[in-house]
């Protein structure tokens, strides 16, 4: 007896002692990470700052509506930050200022005039302001240790029927317990006796929150006094308010696709597109009825039991006082009021995605993991708004259906900055990235590497050299014929070779290839950027493979640079809460190409927009706006590319379907005229043309390539790399007649 005594009494101590090690062990755990949890805040991502100069670019409803993406309210006499007055093309801004990576732009009054689609004058404190910056808009926010973003409130920014509400249906004794309630767990234990399995838990919003932050959602008898235990610590250590903020902030209320909606805030932007704190009482309600099954009362999915949870919400809330009732039945008498897209509405998500990819790839993930940073981007409202514009304008003329999807990439090639990003046709809504993770295949996007790879021989190959546009068979694997056609079914013989690529002709720029060899453009593509494996195969000449329309840009990109190759990149700094820049990966920038050769492929591509695929977008342009580009179609017409560059701006546009079905567009009937659209409205600045040294000018005769004299017979003038030009002349040597419009002569005429 004395012995069974003994057993007992270690047994029992042993049990104590491994409980106290187990609940210590829970309390550090709570204590160490809790906080963390609690106040772990997405990093902020800032678009570009708006610089403002005299002289500087800007449109009066580009100013408009920059202010308004800021927040800027509007008021008769600005007299705090944030604050704007506007009397035709006159602007009183009260800025807000802002902390810089490397300055501070102070908050003050500022008078700014436009005129003509320029800043006239600018003036602050009775004199004037050479240059100044408006605080840069916040496009989001990002938890770069998992890459998700959340929307993140304050208690006191929550709308107090809300939380109350909370309280009143989740759990009224919230104030008074200590982190359980054994009321609830006994409710719980009998309801579970009597269906002989685990159907209710208890759980008071303090465990519900330590199950989401530390626990798995099995149902185990373990799992419940381990999260009783840690309820009740969290609740010593914490005040009441920090655990219900944090609750409201994590909360599990849904999922789309496979992003999941943690927290009101959030949830508030997904089903009804509104800010937490402007949700009307019917839509607090509803919200607070999902806690108990986001799945089971999704309202997207199942509207009437939706209907009927916040029905019930709302008498609870009117029973405990939290409402009147006279409220109560207005708010049942509600529709849903749900977002029409049912998707999660952000405001710029596809740009968000390219940020999240490249935090990845340039910066250390433990220097991620830094509290409060704020990462500035390059990214341009207004440029994202015209292709936004741009892309509904032109799909809806093209396709009232809505069958077709479209991505554009924008950057300024001078920097390798992407200014723009729409990855869909439904720009502005969370999902599938056209711009980054549709891969097509490119078409004649990839005939300028062809002719680029030719032109680099100047002993073989220029501007001027005669190639065969006729039928060819090549052998390919297993014995299988490769036969290319041109669009027009037609065979176009001897043409030279600035024609063939400015017509897009398939046969002579399958021979080009060929006699190239793959290995050669297997290479030019790398080195214009295309960095994933490319199918060695003939029908690459034509644009076979899978390629992005990022990966397009990054192509062409190099292409518009000149020949300099620079990655293309979102962010421009990221610094931490006390303005101290992260180090990031070092960003290569190499020349790949010679200035020369890329110099007569400008040419050429001048002569597409001009002469030849790209000619329809002097529909859009201005006459005298020059531009270089190429067009693109794949087989059965599945896609529809456009490519290329003014002065200031290079973009990217693929049209398609998402079920790879064909569109009945060609690169010049869909893709060109989103980006004559675009380019049309947003750029500033026209391509302009510098010689550089090494070229030289010939006349040559544009049936046959041969040396010609001004003013004869179809006399065109050309570049070429010194010593490359053609050797054989025609008889005329006619003087220049006056009235010839040759438009790459008036051209040089301005170097």
């Amino acid at each position: 007896m004395i012995r069974t005594q003994h057993l007992l009494l270690k047994l029992l101590l042993t049990g104590l002692v491994v409980g106290i090690m187990v609940v210590i062990y829970l309390d550090v755990r709570i204590t160490s990470t809790f906080t963390d949890k609690m106040w772990e805040v997405p990093a902020k991502v800032y678009a570009r700052p708006l610089e403002l100069f005299v002289g500087a670019d800007l449109d009066v409803e580009d100013l408009v509506y920059e202010l308004e993406v800021l927040g800027y309210r509007k008021v008769s006499n600005p007299r705090k930050p944030g604050q704007v007055a506007r009397n035709r093309n006159r602007f009183e801004i009260y800025t807000r200022g802002f902390d810089f990576p490397n300055e501070r732009e102070p908050a003050r009054r500022v008078l700014v005039d436009l005129s003509h689609g320029r800043v006239k004058s600018i003036a602050a404190g009775g004199g004037s302001v050479d240059l100044m910056r408006l605080d840069p808009v916040q496009i989001g926010g990002i938890y770069p240790s998992h890459g998700e973003d959340r929307v993140l409130v304050r208690l006191d920014d929550v709308p107090q029927t809300l939380s109350q509400g909370l309280l009143a249906v989740e759990d009224r004794d919230f104030y008074s317990h200590w982190g359980f309630s054994i009321v609830g767990i006994a409710r719980a234990a009998w309801s579970n006796m009597r269906s002989g399995q685990v159907v209710a838990g208890g759980s008071t919003i303090t465990q519900q929150l330590v199950k989401n932050y530390y626990l798995t959602p099995e149902r185990t008898i373990v799992r419940k006094l381990t999260e009783v235990v840690m309820a009740v610590l969290l609740d010593f250590h914490y005040s009441k308010d920090e655990i219900l903020e944090s609750y409201i902030n994590e909360v599990y209320l849904g999922q789309e696709g496979p992003r999941a909606i943690h927290g009101f805030a959030l949830a508030a932007r997904h089903y009804f597109d509104t800010p937490l704190q402007q949700l009307g009482l019917h839509q607090q309600a509803l919200l607070v009825g999902m806690v108990k099954g986001p799945s089971l009362y999704n309202p997207l999915r199942n509207p009437e039991r939706a209907i009927q949870r916040r029905n019930v919400v709302l008498d609870v809330m009117a029973e405990q006082g939290v409402i009147s009732p006279e409220h109560a039945v207005v708010a049942r008498a509600m529709p849903l009021d749900l977002n029409s897209k049912h998707r999660i509405k952000d405001s710029f998500p596809a740009f968000l995605d390219l940020v999240r990819r490249q935090l990845r790839q340039e910066y250390r993930q433990e220097d991620l993991a830094t509290l409060g940073l704020s990462i500035f981007t390059s990214f341009d409202p207004i440029l994202q708004r015209q292709a936004e514009r741009s892309t509904t304008a032109v799909l809806d003329q093209l396709d009232k259906n809505k069958g077709l999807e479209s991505a554009t990439v924008v950057t300024r090639f001078d920097s390798g900055e992407v200014a723009a990003l729409v990855g869909g046709r439904q720009a502005r809504y969370a999902g599938f990235n056209r711009a980054l993770d549709a891969r097509r295949p490119a078409g004649s996007l990839l005939k300028p590497a062809v002719y680029l790879a030719a032109l680099e021989r100047p002993g073989q190959y220029s501007l001027a050299t005669p190639l065969l546009d006729t039928a060819l068979q090549i052998k390919g694997e297993g014995g299988k014929l490769w036969e290319p056609r041109n669009f027009d079914r037609q065979a176009h013989g001897e043409v030279l070779l600035h024609r063939a690529l400015a017509n897009s002709y398939n046969l002579a720029t399958a021979r080009l290839g060929m006699d190239l060899g793959l290995d050669t453009l297997v290479d030019m593509l790398n080195r214009l950027g295309i960095e994933h494996p490319v199918p060695r195969v003939p029908a690459l000449t034509l644009g076979a493979g899978e390629y992005s329309p990022m990966d397009m840009a990054a192509l062409y990109q190099t292409i518009a640079a000149g020949g300099f190759r620079m990655p293309l990149r979102s962010i421009r700094d990221i610094v931490d809460a006390r303005g101290e820049p992260l180090r990031r990966y070092p960003l290569e920038y190499d020349r790949t190409v010679n200035l020369q050769s890329m110099h007569l492929l400008h040419y050429a591509m001048r002569a597409v927009m001009r002469e030849g695929t790209g000619r329809g977008a002097y529909r859009y342009l201005p006459a005298d706006f020059d531009v270089a580009g190429k067009t693109g179609t794949t087989n059965d017409g599945r896609d529809s590319w456009f490519a290329g560059f003014s002065g200031d701006l290079l973009a990217v546009t693929w049209i398609g379907r998402d079920d790879n079905g064909g569109t009945g567009l060609t690169g010049s009937s869909g893709a060109l005229k989103v980006w004559s659209h675009f380019m049309a409205a947003a750029s500033q600045r026209p391509l302009g043309y510098r010689m550089p040294d090494g070229i030289e000018l010939q006349w040559i005769d544009d049936s046959n390539g041969y040396l010609t004299g001004e003013g004869c017979p179809n006399g065109r003038m050309l570049p070429f790399i010194e010593g490359s030009e053609p050797r054989q002349r025609t008889n005329c040597t006619k003087p220049r007649k006056s009235g010839i419009k040759d438009w790459f002569q008036s051209l040089f005429g301005k170097g």
